[in-house]
């Protein structure tokens, strides 16, 4: 069964500016910051509504706390849904973890479900999210696997049709919560960036090497075209960056942590990707995906086009350590290469 996708997602030429919303965590308080972050864009109220089922996508990658969204901010967001008398799910398809398709020094691909479900399941353990979903009350979704349908894409750069977990067609409200990072792929991994993991790894392979080896025979630039297709494909209507502890250097996962104390907020996906690489110092059309979006009709194109709530971009803009970024036909003979189909016991 297939789905039509309604994207491009935000901007309408002649509406008012997005804003995007920045603010402190002061004296350790996570909670205060998401809650005034979302303040400054109207309320929960106004940020959904005429959505009631609704779905959090943290950026859970693999099982440390170090590269991944911190659980307080998810909890956060949660708990405001749900006063405000939401369904509310938490859904995540992470790229890997220890002893399942990463074994020594070598991380494989596979789609084998016997893998990628105790798999997801361990992320979430050791991550803090099965206690914290069991905690709210709120379902946990694996979307690697489960009822899958198709969704029709028109005009993608790399796919006219996307497999989807079904119950990325079922919300109505699709939210992404990535943490601040640079990227050795993409410059920058925000909220748009973060939808690579609704690909589910049963059909496109997780590790998701595959996905950008097919990306690449279109020339995506660094992993831009497989990352704009994804979100034109879903309900993305509001993005919060964790930029409690950020990374710089050669993210995802090899980069430094760097301590910003901030929360980002909009409810246009690339304006407020576009804010987040100007907190870490990156110019819009630096990043690829950005420019990706734009060839796809998305805006805005300028940060001038963005209207900044709450804290000033220039009092906490930091120049981050730059990746190192590689063209994937450099990654592509050392990364997720070789397939792997046996199930192991962890």
């Amino acid at each position: 069964m297939a789905f039509v996708a309604v994207g491009p997602c935000p901007g309408i030429l002649g509406r008012e500016k997005p804003a995007v919303s920045i603010t402190r965590v002061k004296n350790g308080n996570v909670a205060w910051a998401v809650e005034e972050a979302i303040d400054l864009l109207g309320g929960i109220g106004s940020v959904a509504a005429g959505k009631d089922r609704i779905m959090l996508k943290p950026n859970l990658v693999a099982e440390s706390p170090a590269f991944t969204t911190k659980p307080e901010v998810v909890r956060v967001l949660a708990s405001l849904l749900r006063s405000a008398g939401k369904d509310v799910v938490i859904g995540e398809g992470s790229a890997a973890g220890t002893g399942f398709n990463v074994r020594g020094d070598v991380i494989y691909r596979t789609k084998n479900p016997d893998i990628l479900d105790p798999m997801q399941q361990y992320v979430f353990d050791q991550l803090g999210y099965t206690d914290l979903a069991r905690s709210l009350r709120v379902p946990l979704l694996n979307l690697h696997s489960g009822e899958l349908v198709d969704v029709d894409l028109s005009n993608g750069y790399v796919f006219d049709r996307i497999t989807l977990h079904r119950s990325l067609t079922d919300i109505d409200l699709l939210v992404s919560v990535p943490m601040m990072k640079t990227h050795q792929l993409a410059t920058v991994t925000l909220g748009m960036k973060n939808l690579i993991g609704l690909y589910p790894g049963t059909v496109y392979y997780s590790v998701r090497a595959w996905l950008h080896d097919h990306a690449a025979q279109v020339q995506s630039p660094g992993v831009a075209y497989e990352i704009v297709d994804m979100v034109r494909a879903n309900k993305l209507g509001l993005t919060v960056i964790d930029g409690t502890w950020a990374m710089e250097g050669d993210g995802p996962t090899e980069g430094d942590l760097v301590e910003m104390g901030l929360i980002l907020a909009g409810t246009e996906p690339l304006a407020t990707d576009m804010v987040g690489a100007a907190v870490m110092g990156i110019a819009p059309q630096e990043v690829p995906t950005f420019v990706a979006a734009w060839g796809a009709g998305m805006t805005p194109t300028t940060l001038d086009d963005i209207e900044i709530r709450g804290t000033p971009l220039n009092e906490v803009r930091r120049e981050f350590k730059r990746p190192a970024v590689l063209p994937w036909a450099d990654i592509n003979t050392v990364w997720g290469v070789e397939v792997i189909r046996d199930s192991m016991q962890h």
